[in-house]
């Protein structure tokens, strides 16, 4: 039997070793530690790579939500459309700046919002569209752009599980006022610890995150507004230079396993499989996900066989407690709450073998009967 975990942070560190080890050498010479060279080369590496003026590091992926929010003027009285099937961390952000979310119903063939649902959400309150491009599967952005502009809506992109996603050639990220994403230890584009980075053509927008993440000191011990302590440090922007430089080609290997993942389960009719995006997507499967109504004896199947598995997320943001106790208000989303019930991520990480998927897709064959 093999075992197979979810994901192994271990595989592929060797590619690297030689050259991370070596920037973190200078690092400990030299002691200069924050607002180094290594920050600011990935900076400019990285605002290359997505296709914008600028990006920011920052200390993690929420800080980089909160931010956002904070430079595009998102504030008390604000609502903001948010698909319910999204990571806690965006209902944090946009509570904490004091605004409400509207949660929007999940359309299951993009895992983004349903955009009939979204528009029908539209307030004369609504300020901002928190869009989450879910598993690394982009969102239908030429419908969800012309819907912003018609309604004066900004919108700002999360794109933390999306390093790399292009929609008709573009990069996400590269699509709203400003773009989020987390580089924590998971994610696709990932650093040894939390760490966060913000893409934006705005003028506007770069100069107030820039200073945002250092107490609004534009001038050293002059704080021109509040602001936080949310730096990307030298090591991590080492280990981020060093991971960018393979990026899409883990990507592309991941967009393979998809596809034998694919072509292994999509005979089952009992089975929801993680759907292929039509040609002009290319989805980076941060996660892929497959759903079924026995979604819980086939984890502890899969459990058995030596398979991790994992859930995103198994509580839809409109009945977590968090936002019961502070809003408390009911909403009618079945789609976000079918799938909340029924997905579960299976093993996703470009070093997979090819016996470890056959043997990940046998299993759940022989689960549903077709061994």
């Amino acid at each position: 039997m093999l075992s197979i975990p979810l994901l192994d942070l271990r595989r592929g560190f060797a590619e690297i070793e030689e050259e991370v080890l070596s920037g973190f050498k200078e690092v400990f010479v030299t002691q200069k530690v924050l607002n180094g060279k290594n920050l600011l080369s990935f900076e400019e590496e990285f605002a290359r790579y997505i296709g914008t003026k600028y990006a920011l590091g920052c200390a993690c992926g929420t800080d980089a939500l909160i931010m956002a929010l904070l430079a595009c003027g998102v504030g008390r009285g604000d609502e903001v459309l948010l698909q319910a099937n999204a990571f806690i961390a965006d209902f944090e952000a946009i509570h904490w700046v004091g605004a409400e979310p509207v949660f929007v119903e999940v359309d299951p063939k993009t895992f983004g919002p349903d955009l009939s649902d979204l528009q029908k959400k539209i307030t004369p309150r609504t300020k901002a569209l928190l869009l989450v491009h879910m598993y690394g599967d982009p969102a239908d952005m030429d419908e969800i752009l012309e819907i912003c502009d018609r309604f004066g809506i900004t919108l700002i992109e999360d794109a933390s599980h999306a390093h790399g996603a292009e929609y008709k050639g573009r990069k996400v990220g590269s699509f709203g006022r400003v773009a989020c994403f987390s580089c924590g230890p998971v994610k696709n584009l990932n650093a040894l610890g939390d760490a966060g980075v913000i893409t934006t053509n705005d003028d506007e927008i770069a100069y107030k995150i820039k200073y945002l993440r250092v107490h609004g000191q534009v001038e050293k011990n002059h704080s021109y507004f509040p602001g936080f302590n949310s730096r990307l440090d030298e090591l991590q922007a080492i280990i981020l230079r060093a991971k960018l430089k393979t990026l899409d080609a883990k990507n592309e290997k991941r967009r393979e396993i998809a596809n034998r993942y694919r072509e292994g389960l999509s005979d089952i009719p009992e089975l929801f499989v993680h759907p292929a995006p039509p040609p002009y997507k290319k989805s980076v499967y941060h996660r892929f996900v497959i759903g079924t109504e026995k979604r819980d004896e086939l984890v502890r199947y899969l459990k058995e066989k030596g398979i991790g598995t994992g859930y995103y997320y198994p509580i839809p943001l409109h009945k977590q407690k968090a936002y019961l106790e502070a809003y408390g208000k009911a909403w009618h989303l079945p789609q976000a709450e079918k799938l909340a019930r029924e997905l579960v991520a299976i093993p996703m990480y470009p070093e997979l073998t090819d016996e470890e998927i056959d043997y990940i897709i046998q299993a759940i064959r022989s689960f549903f009967g077709k061994g």
